[in-house]
């Protein structure tokens, strides 16, 4: 099995609900048979009335297959208004979330175990299977509401934005490992992208966004072809099928089917390696929140909230990763990562545009803005007093009152009712 079918299998089993809940099925029919074995070698029986047990339990059966369905059905609905309401891609987020899977699998079991008990109660009623069937159903009544308050507080645009800035804030670590204060790494190679005309072009064999690649397994396929491989497109760029995926430097390079299957290519963007889908699942909710048919800006400072989280966690880091090497220290893998200008840019700029005549996100934006600028190193800092003298001349624009220039020039924490320092305009005469 090559890296690209490990990869498919591994985010399939990842991102299906069904799997467990399935596998539940047969796990709770070797448990009934194992817990029968039991009961009947020691002679274990309850001294319930068999017919009441019986009713009892076809009863809690049928009320289980209607649980499962319920519950199904209202997971469906509720991330479909959470969609709505906040972002199409936090689906596949909630969905990964451990807690839907194994209830669904715990309620699957139940009801899988409470039938086979139903099926087994004859002329006398078995303790152990009973005793356990009635325990089980009783668990799943406390894991649904469980469940009920973790999806509600998952699917609020604060445990949503949360979510995903928890998810942000893995990737970066693991696509820039190095903090500013590290010394550079001595086994990088050259510096800047790979010179010269390339001695072979590898076209994509098909349309799609560029999930993830094999890191080592292009480094290993470069060095035994003696060779340079460039991956042309990075991580969420789209890729046109026969635009170039590889080009190789110095010789022919490894076989295309090799290359093709060290790359994954899907239908949507995920943040496994790629460190800029988390911002820009955030800003999606804050322009979807700005929209006029919303007009939410609180839901836009929550989002400015964990961008701001985000931004000090990646603007603490080299972002000059893209060049790896051997052990020898030979360039094999040239690649490509979003900047310091690229993170900046897609956390300001479209917000500050659809949001610029809100007070509440002006005023959040510039105390991210002024914070960033004094906790980042100066050669970060430069963009960032760029944005915020942007900021200073939209919102002049945007406000055509003086005292209500003179709010939007406060920077403010919380975006309204939180100031802790403000830069008044003169007043017109």
């Amino acid at each position: 099995m090559n890296w690209l079918q490990r990869y498919r299998l591994r985010n399939y089993l990842r991102s299906s609900v069904w799997i467990l809940p399935v596998a539940g099925i047969p796990l709770a029919l070797l448990a009934v048979q194992g817990l029968h074995w039991i009961e009947t070698r020691f002679g274990w029986q309850a001294g319930f009335d068999p017919a009441s047990t019986l009713a009892m339990f076809g009863t809690l059966a049928g009320s289980l297959l209607t649980f499962i369905v319920f519950l199904s059905s209202s997971l469906l609905l509720v991330l479909q208004l959470a969609s709505a309401a906040l972002s199409p891609r936090i689906i596949g987020i909630v969905f990964r979330a451990p807690v839907i899977r194994y209830t669904l699998a715990l309620f699957t079991f139940t009801f899988t175990f409470t039938l086979a008990v139903f099926l087994r109660i004859e002329k006398s009623v078995p303790a152990l299977t009973a005793y356990a069937a009635a325990f089980l159903c009783l668990f799943c009544i406390a894991i649904f509401l469980y469940l009920l308050d973790n999806v509600g507080r998952q699917l609020r645009p604060s445990g949503a934005l949360q979510t995903v800035a928890r998810a942000g804030h893995d990737v970066i670590r693991s696509v820039y490992p190095r903090r500013l204060a590290e010394p550079p790494a001595g086994d990088r190679g050259p510096a800047g992208p790979v010179e010269g005309e390339p001695s072979r072009t590898v076209p994509s064999p098909k349309d799609g966004v560029l999930l993830a690649f094999d890191f080592e397994g292009l480094v290993a396929l470069a060095q035994g072809a003696g060779c340079v491989v460039e991956l042309v497109p990075q991580a969420g760029d789209f890729v046109a099928a026969g635009s170039p995926l590889f080009r190789i430097f110095g010789g022919d390079g490894p076989p295309e089917e090799a290359l093709c299957h060290s790359v994954a290519v899907g239908q949507e963007r995920t943040m496994e390696q790629d460190p800029a889908f988390a911002f820009r699942i955030m800003v999606d909710i804050a322009s979807k929140a700005l929209s006029p048919a919303i007009n939410d800006p609180t839901t836009a400072v929550l989002a400015i909230d964990q961008i701001h989280h985000l931004l000090r966690s990646v603007g603490g880091r080299r972002l000059d990763e893209g060049l790896a090497c051997d052990r020898s220290g030979t360039l094999r893998l040239a690649y490509r990562t979003p900047d310091w200008e690229d993170y900046v840019f897609l956390a300001v700029t479209e917000i500050r545009q659809f949001g610029g005549t809100s007070i509440q996100v002006v005023r959040r934006l510039r105390a991210m803005l002024e914070n960033l600028i004094e906790v980042l190193p100066p050669g970060r800092a430069r963009l960032l007093q760029n944005e915020l003298a942007l900021l200073q001349r939209f919102a002049g624009r945007s406000f055509a009152e003086p005292e209500d220039q003179a709010m939007a020039n406060v920077s403010d924490l919380q975006g309204m009712g939180g100031r802790h320092a403000e830069t008044r305009t003169p007043a017109r005469g």
